[in-house]
């Protein structure tokens, strides 16, 4: 139809004509030319229609997030007394936790000393528990099921007592011998888990001291550099807070995982402050949404992957469980301490910078 049209001299000037002239053009000379030109007409309405509803909706994206710009310039600095309260509060509650406990976490016996038994019989964690808490020394139970059947196989048992005396209590207890065809019996001593827990503890530290450095290095710049160490630090200390109000006992897999915990909250930091900083072009709330899409969909990738092996592994590992939940809890802070605590750190400080 278009050809037809095109081919006629005084439609030459219609490349010329507003898209609304246009419109009304074709719907009165379509209805001069029947089937041809209704079904034409059709398909350019639908096509302006469809047009309409695109720049509709990209107009509503862009005048949300003008809105939601205006609504974080105005209160930034207002959202990062968020942050700035947990952290205290954390700290009022480690600070009478260490009180209590004369350490910062519950350490299990692979950092103090003690007995692990596992008896490969279906036993019930619970009651086995609560007979042998008065004859065995912070006696602490775990069910393992079959991780293809979902059947129990077995039971794990930890306790601080000596294993001599651990082993005849479950054997007066079960009535009959414990062997190695039907458990097994493992023992560490309190002086190796004491040296193995401050070998860890002093790797978490010597990891966060370069993590810092390295970052100050590639920043070179004080505030920013400082906000993203700060963010990190506090993902693993909000993380520590809630282990201890969960009351998990940290093993040595929990120490690795609060050590992963640096990699995984300093990642999306150095993400979003290279893009505040290198990309001066665009407007700041820009650049910051650009990073959050890039960096929340990392974060949320690996929050998920680390929730669904959880759920997959939580029956059957101890170890694995300990770490997965360690990380999820880490993950979930991470996305807090980077989308309010450094982002409102870092617009304070590219305000203050562009006024001065």
């Amino acid at each position: 139809m278009f050809t037809s049209l095109a081919s006629k001299p005084r439609t030459s000037g219609l490349v010329s004509l507003p898209a609304e002239r246009l419109h009304v053009w074709v719907l009165r000379n379509s209805n001069n030319r029947g089937g041809v030109g209704s079904r034409a007409t059709h398909n350019y309405k639908q096509k302006m229609e469809e047009e309409t509803e695109q720049k509709q909706e990209h107009h509503h994206e862009e005048k949300k997030k003008v809105s939601f710009g205006e609504w974080h310039d105005q209160y930034y600095k207002l959202l990062l007394l968020i942050p700035i309260v947990l952290l205290l509060s954390g700290l009022v509650y480690e600070y009478n936790f260490y009180n209590q406990n004369n350490d910062f976490i519950k350490r299990d016996i692979s950092l103090t000393g003690g007995t692990s038994v596992t008896i490969n019989e279906p036993i019930d964690a619970k009651t086995i528990k609560n007979d042998l808490s008065e004859k065995l020394e912070d006696i602490d139970t775990r069910e393992i099921y079959n991780i293809v059947s979902r059947k129990q196989e077995a039971v794990l048992i930890t306790t601080k007592s000596e294993s001599d005396l651990t082993k005849s209590v479950l054997e007066e207890y079960l009535g009959y011998e414990l062997t190695e065809e039907n458990s097994s019996i493992e023992f560490t001593g309190s002086t190796l888990s004491q040296g193995f827990y401050k070998q860890l503890i002093i790797s978490i530290i010597f990891a966060f001291i370069l993590m810092a450095i390295v970052v100050f290095i590639i920043f070179r710049t004080l505030i920013p550099s400082s906000a993203v160490v700060i963010s990190a630090f506090a993902d693993i200390f909000m993380t520590l807070v809630v282990v201890n109000l969960l009351g998990i006992k940290v093993s040595s897999a929990g120490i690795i995982a609060f050590l992963m915990l640096i990699g995984y909250s300093v990642d999306t930091d150095i993400l979003l402050t290279n893009r505040v900083l290198k990309r001066k072009d665009d407007p700041l709330n820009q650049r910051i949404y650009g990073a959050f899409k890039t960096g929340i969909t990392m974060t949320l990738t690996s929050l998920l992957a680390v929730i669904f092996a959880l759920f997959v592994v939580k029956d059957f590992s101890v170890v694995l469980t300990q770490i997965f939940t360690i990380l999820s809890i880490g993950l979930t802070f991470d996305i807090f301490n980077t989308w309010i605590t450094n982002v409102s750190i870092l617009k304070w400080y590219v305000h203050s910078k562009t006024k001065n």
